[in-house]
């Protein structure tokens, strides 16, 4: 038999191996995230204020505290939130309608409809101010 005619073989006997590799890594590798950022806060405005109360009451417990991220929800200070990627919009409908896993692993985040669409706006400002002040401005987003 030559060298050709064992190479399925060997294909399959590779590719199962692989198999068994990723699997393994799944099952043992460590699975806490963390992808906090430090975060600085500026003197915040009226309606920033009052999202980040409302923030804190519904966001912070996965967001952490001021945007920063925690082991159960990614950081809404950071580049990926500008908001030529993430609109206000995106914020509004993310909220209302929960939204499937996409840039972070922490799984999909479900809907919160105890917030208000009120709320939602002034939410919106805290964070983009928080952004702000942190450095993070609006860049068109390129697909």
């Amino acid at each position: 038999m030559t060298l050709f005619e064992k190479l399925p073989k060997y294909a399959v006997v590779a590719a199962l191996a692989g198999g068994v590799a990723v699997m393994g890594y799944q099952l043992f590798a460590p699975t806490q995230i963390t992808a906090s950022v430090n975060v600085r806060v500026p003197e915040l405005s009226v309606k920033a204020t009052a999202g980040k109360q409302a923030f804190d009451a519904n966001c912070a417990q996965c967001h952490g505290k001021n945007a920063s991220g925690t082991d159960r929800g990614p950081p809404l200070v950071h580049d990926i939130y500008n908001p030529g990627h993430h609109s206000d919009a995106a914020f509004l409908f993310a909220t209302k309608r929960g939204v499937s896993q996409h840039h972070w692993p922490y799984g999909n985040m479900p809907p919160q409809p105890q917030v208000t669409e009120e709320q939602i706006t002034a939410i919106v400002q805290y964070v983009r101010e928080l952004q702000m002040e942190n450095g993070i401005k609006f860049k068109k987003h390129m697909m």
